[in-house]
């Protein structure tokens, strides 16, 4: 059984790779005086960047467990998402709103995603 963990730190790592499988670590934006939608547009690019990193793409998604520190700010999430997102091969997924690790922090997106 291999397991591959890239990104890691004394605390977690932020992907990990097991059975064909790729599991990113919660992902923030970098500029936290960032609007939603902007925040929202780094966090996906980070997701890009780390999948590309192991060999898999947004098409490959598993599943999606979004969280936002408002609701009154889903349809930003949500706009930016639903571009970025391959309409062909939607992954599952949840939203919820809850206080994030920092208050400017607005979307934490963790994804799963098949690995070839």
């Amino acid at each position: 059984m291999t397991i591959e963990r890239r990104h890691s730190g004394p605390r977690m790592s932020q992907v990990v790779v097991h059975n064909n499988t790729v599991y990113l670590a919660g992902i923030v934006a970098d500029d936290r005086n960032a609007d939603m939608a902007t925040q929202t547009q780094q966090v996906l690019a980070k997701i890009d960047g780390f999948l590309a990193e192991v060999g898999s793409n947004k098409s490959k998604l598993l599943c999606a467990e979004i969280w936002i520190n408002d609701m009154a700010k889903f349809n930003e999430m949500n706009g930016v998402w639903d571009a970025w997102i391959d309409p062909s091969n939607p992954p599952t997924r949840a939203c919820g709103q809850v206080p994030l690790a920092h208050p400017d922090f607005k979307v934490e997106i963790i994804v799963r995603a098949a690995v070839d």
